[in-house]
Protein backbone atom coordinates (compact mmCIF):
# COMPACT_ATOMS: atom_id res chain seq x y z
CA UNK A 1 0.00 0.00 0.00
CA UNK A 2 1.31 3.64 -0.94
CA UNK A 3 1.07 6.10 1.77
CA UNK A 4 1.75 9.14 -0.02
CA UNK A 5 5.81 8.32 -1.12
CA UNK A 6 5.64 5.62 1.73
CA UNK A 7 5.72 1.87 0.48
CA UNK A 8 3.53 -0.14 3.45
CA UNK A 9 3.78 -3.45 2.95
CA UNK A 10 1.22 -5.45 5.82
CA UNK A 11 -0.75 -8.54 5.97
CA UNK A 12 -2.17 -6.65 8.67
CA UNK A 13 -2.90 -3.24 10.37
CA UNK A 14 -4.20 -1.93 13.60
CA UNK A 15 -7.10 0.31 14.27
CA UNK A 16 -7.15 2.56 17.31
CA UNK A 17 -9.94 2.17 20.01
CA UNK A 18 -11.34 4.06 22.99
CA UNK A 19 -10.55 1.64 25.41
CA UNK A 20 -7.73 -0.59 26.34
CA UNK A 21 -7.71 -3.82 23.88
CA UNK A 22 -5.05 -5.78 25.18
CA UNK A 23 -2.96 -6.15 28.16
CA UNK A 24 0.70 -6.97 27.11
CA UNK A 25 3.62 -8.44 29.17
CA UNK A 26 7.27 -8.35 28.04
CA UNK A 27 10.62 -7.79 30.06
CA UNK A 28 9.00 -7.41 33.39
CA UNK A 29 6.84 -4.77 32.18
CA UNK A 30 3.27 -4.23 31.45
CA UNK A 31 1.98 -2.45 28.29
CA UNK A 32 -1.76 -1.71 27.87
CA UNK A 33 -2.49 -1.54 24.02
CA UNK A 34 -5.09 0.27 22.55
CA UNK A 35 -4.83 -0.41 19.29
CA UNK A 36 -6.41 -3.32 18.15
CA UNK A 37 -4.47 -6.06 15.30
CA UNK A 38 -6.97 -6.94 12.36
CA UNK A 39 -5.98 -9.24 10.42
CA UNK A 40 -6.24 -8.21 6.42
CA UNK A 41 -4.54 -5.76 4.55
CA UNK A 42 -4.96 -2.12 4.47
CA UNK A 43 -7.36 -0.83 1.81
CA UNK A 44 -7.81 2.34 0.28
CA UNK A 45 -11.09 3.32 1.59
CA UNK A 46 -9.83 2.53 5.07
CA UNK A 47 -6.70 4.93 4.38
CA UNK A 48 -9.13 7.57 3.00
CA UNK A 49 -10.77 7.33 6.26
CA UNK A 50 -8.23 7.61 8.46
CA UNK A 51 -7.10 10.98 6.52
CA UNK A 52 -10.33 12.45 7.10
CA UNK A 53 -9.43 11.51 10.75
CA UNK A 54 -12.68 8.82 11.06
CA UNK A 55 -9.75 6.43 12.12
CA UNK A 56 -6.68 6.10 13.14
CA UNK A 57 -4.78 3.52 11.21
CA UNK A 58 -1.23 2.24 12.27
CA UNK A 59 1.26 -0.15 10.55
CA UNK A 60 3.41 -2.39 12.21
CA UNK A 61 6.96 -1.61 11.19
CA UNK A 62 8.56 -4.94 11.51
CA UNK A 63 8.07 -8.07 9.42
CA UNK A 64 10.55 -11.30 10.20
CA UNK A 65 12.44 -9.02 12.98
CA UNK A 66 13.40 -6.57 9.84
CA UNK A 67 12.73 -3.29 9.03
CA UNK A 68 12.55 -1.14 5.99
CA UNK A 69 11.97 2.24 7.85
CA UNK A 70 13.32 3.87 10.74
CA UNK A 71 10.41 6.66 12.28
CA UNK A 72 11.62 9.25 14.23
CA UNK A 73 7.84 10.79 16.05
CA UNK A 74 7.95 14.03 17.97
CA UNK A 75 5.26 15.62 19.88
CA UNK A 76 5.78 18.97 21.56
CA UNK A 77 5.35 22.80 21.07
CA UNK A 78 9.07 22.77 19.24
CA UNK A 79 8.04 21.18 16.35
CA UNK A 80 9.46 23.44 13.99
CA UNK A 81 12.98 23.67 15.76
CA UNK A 82 12.85 20.08 15.54
CA UNK A 83 12.12 19.83 12.03
CA UNK A 84 14.91 21.98 10.93
CA UNK A 85 17.30 20.48 13.18
CA UNK A 86 16.30 16.84 11.87
CA UNK A 87 17.06 18.15 8.15
CA UNK A 88 20.72 19.63 9.25
CA UNK A 89 21.13 16.12 11.69
CA UNK A 90 20.83 14.91 8.22
CA UNK A 91 22.19 16.42 5.81
CA UNK A 92 25.66 16.34 8.20
CA UNK A 93 25.48 12.59 8.03
CA UNK A 94 24.69 12.49 4.30
CA UNK A 95 21.13 10.87 4.66
CA UNK A 96 18.50 11.71 1.66
CA UNK A 97 16.63 9.38 1.93
CA UNK A 98 14.02 10.37 4.12
CA UNK A 99 10.78 11.81 4.61
CA UNK A 100 8.55 14.35 7.41
CA UNK A 101 5.15 13.80 7.38
CA UNK A 102 2.82 15.86 10.09
CA UNK A 103 1.26 13.74 12.60
CA UNK A 104 -2.67 13.84 13.84
CA UNK A 105 -1.76 18.12 14.81
CA UNK A 106 1.07 20.27 13.49
CA UNK A 107 2.89 19.74 17.05
CA UNK A 108 3.34 15.90 15.97
CA UNK A 109 5.84 15.27 12.86
CA UNK A 110 6.58 11.85 12.01
CA UNK A 111 10.72 11.00 10.26
CA UNK A 112 10.56 8.20 8.27
CA UNK A 113 14.30 7.42 6.83
CA UNK A 114 14.22 4.50 4.26
CA UNK A 115 16.48 1.53 4.68
CA UNK A 116 17.43 -1.76 3.23
CA UNK A 117 16.11 -4.27 5.50
CA UNK A 118 17.67 -3.69 9.11
CA UNK A 119 17.48 -6.31 11.75
CA UNK A 120 15.73 -4.80 14.66
CA UNK A 121 19.08 -4.74 17.00
CA UNK A 122 20.65 -2.63 13.78
CA UNK A 123 17.34 -0.25 13.40
CA UNK A 124 17.72 0.33 17.25
CA UNK A 125 21.44 1.06 17.23
CA UNK A 126 21.17 3.38 14.08
CA UNK A 127 18.16 4.95 15.85
CA UNK A 128 20.10 5.77 19.19
CA UNK A 129 22.91 7.22 17.13
CA UNK A 130 20.09 9.70 15.57
CA UNK A 131 18.54 10.26 18.75
CA UNK A 132 22.01 11.25 20.89
CA UNK A 133 22.47 14.01 17.93
CA UNK A 134 19.50 15.58 18.76
CA UNK A 135 19.59 15.24 22.90
CA UNK A 136 22.71 17.72 22.32
CA UNK A 137 20.72 20.20 20.73
CA UNK A 138 16.95 19.47 21.87
CA UNK A 139 15.02 18.34 25.40
CA UNK A 140 14.03 14.68 23.96
CA UNK A 141 10.32 14.74 23.28
CA UNK A 142 10.55 11.82 20.20
CA UNK A 143 10.32 8.07 20.17
CA UNK A 144 12.48 5.92 17.68
CA UNK A 145 10.90 3.32 16.31
CA UNK A 146 11.01 0.42 15.78
CA UNK A 147 12.76 -0.63 19.39
CA UNK A 148 13.89 -3.83 21.20
CA UNK A 149 12.42 -2.19 24.43
CA UNK A 150 8.83 -2.38 22.82
CA UNK A 151 6.70 -5.19 22.29
CA UNK A 152 6.08 -6.35 18.86
CA UNK A 153 2.70 -4.66 19.17
CA UNK A 154 4.15 -1.65 19.99
CA UNK A 155 6.17 -1.29 17.16
CA UNK A 156 3.99 -0.05 14.77
CA UNK A 157 3.62 3.48 12.96
CA UNK A 158 0.43 5.75 13.20
CA UNK A 159 -0.28 6.56 9.39
CA UNK A 160 1.08 9.96 8.88
CA UNK A 161 -1.74 13.27 8.03
CA UNK A 162 0.13 15.30 5.46
CA UNK A 163 3.92 15.25 3.65
CA UNK A 164 5.70 18.28 4.78
CA UNK A 165 8.52 19.52 2.11
CA UNK A 166 12.40 18.24 2.63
Amino acid sequence: MKVFDLELESSHYYIKRNAIVEKISFNNRTFYAKFERINEPLTPLLLKQHLQREYTIALPLLQDNHTNYLVIEYKGHEYQRFYHLIKHLFKTLKIEDYSIYQGKDTERLQVFIQVDRLTLEEADNQLQTFSDALKEKMTKKWKCLPSSILPTEYNIVTLPYKKMSN
